[in-house]
C-alpha cells in the first residue's frame, strides 16, 4: 500500500451510513477516530448498535377501528342517513363516511346504497345488519356482566318524554337516579311530539295514548287519569256545569295533536260506552301546560290529566266539575327500538321510571270497574 494511502486512512471519518439489506432504516455512524473495517458485511450487528440516531421506517395505515365501525354503520341502518347517524352518534359525518366505506372495502362487498337523498340497505347489508345488531348486543351484554359497577349501566342514554312528564317527574329526581347510575350521563328530549326513535338516535321515549309503531318493544308502566275542571274565576263568571248537557252553554280550552294537528274532543264513559262530547272553544293549544295555563287564567273549562293540575287542585287554584262523569285514563308506556332491548342502560331507566310512576297517585295502574268499557254486540 503507498505512504498516501495510509496517511488517508489515518484520518477522522466525520459520519457514515449504514444501509440495511431490507432498505427500510438506516443508521447514522458517529465520527469515528478510525475507517470502517472494509471486511465486515454492512449489516453486521456490531456496527447497528452504534447507531446514533434510527431513521423511522414509513408508518403503516392505521388499522380500521372494526368494533366502532360495525356501530356506526348500524346507526347508519337505522337513521337511513348519514348525517342523522353522524349526529346521533357526535361523529363528524367524514368519520362516519371513511368508516363504512372502509368496512365495505374490509369486507369487500357493498353495505349501502347511497343516492342524494336517502341511503339504502343491500341484501349482504341486511344480512351484516342483522349479525352486528345481535353481536353488539351480546358484546354489552357480556361487558355488563363482567363491569365494576353493580348495574353494567354506562355512557349516554338519549330519551325523550313529555314536557309536563320530564319537568314534573323526572327532572326533581335525577339527582337520585344519578346517585345510582353514577356512569351514565341523560339526554332528555322534553316535547309532546312524537320522535322517530331510529331515526332520531333515541334510546327510548316515554309516550302517552295508544301506539302506533308496531316495531317498538312497549313496556306500560303507569296512565294519565282525566279531570274536569276551571278556575274559581271561570265559575263564578260563567256558572257551574252539572250535566253533560250543560257543556253546550260553556267555553273549553282545548288541545290539539302536536303531531298531525287533530283537535282532542272530550270523552266521556257512561254505562260502558264511550261518548265523544264537542265544546266550543275560545282558545286550542298544542302543548299541556300552555292548556294549563289557559285554565288558570278562566279562558274556560278544561279535561286534562289529574297529574298536571294536581298542586291546582290541593290549593284552590282550580276546581273539579262533572265528577260523576269520569274520561278514559290515558295509558303510558316506554318504548325502545327492538334491537337495544337488552341494553342495561335502557333496562335500568325503565325500571326507574316505572318506579316514579308507582309511587305517583295521579300516575299509578288502576282499574275503575266505571271504566270498562263494553265492546258493542
Amino acid at each position: 500500500m503507498l505512504k498516501a494511502d495510509l496517511v488517508a486512512l489515518r484520518k477522522p471519518v466525520v459520519a457514515a451510513f449504514l444501509i440495511a439489506p431490507d432498505a427500510q432504516s438506516a443508521c447514522v455512524l458517529p465520527s469515528m477516530s478510525r475507517p470502517l473495517d472494509s471486511t465486515r458485511p454492512a449489516h453486521c450487528p456490531i456496527l447497528f448498535g452504534q447507531c446514533a440516531r434510527p431513521v423511522e421506517s414509513v408508518p403503516k395505515e392505521p388499522q380500521m377501528d372494526r368494533l366502532q365501525a360495525m356501530q356506526v354503520f348500524t346507526r347508519v341502518v337505522e337513521a337511513s342517513s348519514f348525517t342523522k347517524a353522524a349526529d346521533s352518534l357526535q361523529l363528524p359525518r367524514a368519520t362516519v363516511t371513511n368508516l363504512v366505506q372502509s368496512l365495505e372495502a374490509h369486507l369487500g362487498v357493498r353495505l349501502l346504497h347511497r343516492t342524494t337523498r336517502r341511503v339504502n340497505v343491500t341484501a349482504d347489508g341486511a344480512a351484516y345488519y342483522e349479525r352486528c345488531v345481535r353481536l353488539l348486543g351480546d358484546l354489552e351484554e357480556t361487558e355488563a356482566a363482567f363491569s365494576q359497577s353493580s348495574s353494567g349501566a354506562r355512557g349516554t342514554l338519549r330519551i325523550d318524554v313529555p314536557a309536563s312528564i320530564g319537568k314534573r317527574l323526572l327532572v326533581p329526581r335525577i339527582r337520585d337516579f344519578h346517585e345510582a347510575y353514577p356512569d351514565l350521563q341523560l339526554e332528555i328530549g322534553m316535547s309532546d311530539r312524537t320522535v322517530d326513535l331510529v331515526q332520531e338516535g333515541v334510546d327510548c321515549a316515554v309516550r302517552g295514548g295508544e301506539l302506533q309503531d308496531s316495531s317498538l318493544v312497549a313496556r306500560r308502566i303507569g296512565q294519565l287519569s282525566m279531570v274536569n275542571c276551571a278556575s274559581p274565576e271561570y265559575l263564578a263568571r260563567c256558572g257551574t256545569p252539572k250535566t253533560l248537557e250543560d257543556l253546550q252553554d260553556h267555553t273549553a280550552v282545548n288541545y290539539f295533536s302536536a303531531r298531525n294537528g287533530r283537535r282532542m274532543d272530550w270523552d266521556f264513559v257512561i254505562d260502558g260506552q264511550k261518548q265523544i262530547h264537542k265544546v266550543r272553544s275560545m282558545v286550542s293549544v298544542n302543548d299541556a301546560e300552555s292548556a294549563v295555563a289557559c285554565g288558570l287564567h278562566g279562558l274556560g273549562l278544561l279535561q286534562t290529566s289529574r297529574f298536571l293540575v294536581y298542586e291546582h287542585l290541593m290549593s284552590g287554584a282550580l276546581v273539579e266539575v262533572l265528577p260523576d262523569y269520569i274520561s278514559e285514563p290515558v295509558p303510558v308506556s316506554v318504548v325502545y327500538p327492538h334491537n337495544r332491548h337488552l341494553s342495561p342502560k335502557v333496562r335500568v331507566f325503565v325500571d326507574w321510571v316505572a318506579t316514579l310512576f308507582a309511587d305517583h297517585p295521579c300516575l299509578q295502574l288502576k282499574e275503575n270497574p266505571r271504566l270498562q268499557i263494553v265492546s258493542a254486540a
